[in-house]
């Protein structure tokens, strides 16, 4: 069934019985060609552009509990292309440009908005760096504009521009940045690679590998094995886990990154903003809540909830860069499994077990990755060559020491990054 306005109405008219389920509910198959572990936004995306990019149908993707219930659906949104390394500057390029068509290509709204993202600089010294980073965004092909002063108060006059502590000398404005639905890209993916014969196999939870002779054979799973002589582990937080089973110890800690939402209020905040003075972002919903999130809690953990100390954080620097915030009720807060790499780069690559395929590390830019990751992670897995816009997400580069991408500059420690 294909979605449109004139669907819409006619449905309205007939008392919207003619509505069919967006997926279907298959029961597992013995065999497939390919098997992906994992049923989030980069799983769902990866099964999706192996069906439409390279023909592979007979497909899987295995989902533990139910589709987009991890980390695509407990992320603040926001989609952006404004890296500044090489290697991570194409990739996420290449993202952008994903998602620019993905509601024509996937025939679903996923609220794609370019808003525009500001990047705040309070200091000479960031004011530089992020000179830096404009020009090679534009470089790379994508938007950057410096903003002066008086510049960011025409865009964002709400912001306290009297702080003495963290004055605002101006920002990067990044105008094709902005924000996506979270959980309508998950549903997008899902539908779109079912209409092309990918079976999604909910409450099936992969229990261990059947790996002989140095090659994968297939999944063992709690709803019994299955034979695949390709198999893809894009299971985010969990990788570290799920890859133990297959016998590997990735460079991979799983960290807690919280987010925030506040009561539905009147249209305020009309782009994404970051605040330089630490790792504070906020947007606002078409709903009306004001969306927003900061650090990691600092410490490895699989818990899906965060802690207090720094929740106290991320509201210390809302209040900071927007005083009018403290007038608006937190409503819910919930803690998504960052899988973070000691680099803040990601991996998509194959792994020593012949057949088996990797695809983790996504540190903070997890969601904003999930259109490119997926079309990269289904090429590497029907050529067995790496798509040119991933070619330096190598998982050997700690162990040879080429190719290291510290975006952030902070050094080899997850946590920073």
């Amino acid at each position: 069934m294909r979605y449109s306005a004139l669907k819409i109405l006619a449905e309205g008219l007939t008392g919207n019985r003619g509505w069919k389920p967006a997926w279907r509910d298959p029961a597992p198959k013995a065999e497939y060609d390919a098997v992906i572990v994992g049923g989030g936004g980069h799983g769902l995306s990866t099964a999706y552009y192996l069906a439409k990019n390279h023909g592979l149908t007979n497909v899987a993707v295995l989902e533990k509990g139910y589709l987009g219930g991890g980390n695509v659906g407990r992320n603040t949104t926001i989609v952006r292309a404004n890296y500044f390394l090489p290697g991570n500057q194409e990739f996420y390029s290449h993202s952008l440009k994903l998602w620019e068509g993905l509601e024509a290509d996937l025939n679903y709204n996923v609220m794609h908005s370019q808003r525009g993202l500001i990047n705040l600089f309070h200091s000479d010294g960031q004011r530089d760096a992020f000179v830096r980073r404009g020009n090679a965004m534009i470089n790379q092909g994508d938007d950057a504009i410096l903003l002066d002063r008086e510049d960011v108060r025409q865009h964002l006059p709400y912001l306290d521009f009297d702080n003495t502590r963290f004055p605002i000398y101006g920002g990067l404005l990044h105008p094709r940045g902005g924000t996506a639905r979270h959980d309508a890209v998950a549903w997008g993916y899902a539908r779109a690679a079912d209409r092309r014969g990918v079976d999604l196999i909910q409450n099936c939870e992969v229990t261990g590998f059947d790996i002989r002779n140095g090659k994968v054979m297939g999944v063992r799973t709690t709803r019994g094995d299955i034979r695949a002589r390709k198999v893809g582990i894009v299971v985010a937080g969990r990788s570290s886990q799920v890859a133990a089973m297959a016998g590997m110890r990735l460079p991979i800690e799983s960290h807690i990154l919280q987010a925030f939402v506040t009561e539905g209020l009147k249209p305020v905040i009309h782009h994404v903003v970051s605040f330089g003075m630490g790792h504070f972002y906020i947007s606002q919903s078409d709903k009306g809540g004001l969306v927003f999130g900061g650090d990691l809690d600092f410490y490895a953990s699989y818990a899906a909830r965060g802690n207090l100390p720094m929740k106290e954080h991320v509201m210390e620097a809302a209040m900071t860069l927007m005083p009018m915030i403290g007038k608006a009720k937190v409503l819910r807060s919930w803690g998504g499994i960052m899988d973070m790499s000691p680099d803040g780069s990601p991996f998509i690559d194959r792994t020593p077990v012949e057949g088996l395929f990797i695809n983790c590390g996504w540190n903070y830019g997890g969601f904003k990755a999930v259109p490119a990751s997926g079309w990269c992670m289904a090429h590497l897995m029907a050529t067995g060559q790496p798509h040119e816009a991933a070619a330096r997400f190598r998982l050997d580069r700690f162990l040879t020491g080429r190719g290291i991408m510290d975006e952030e500059g902070t050094g080899a420690q997850h946590n920073l990054h």
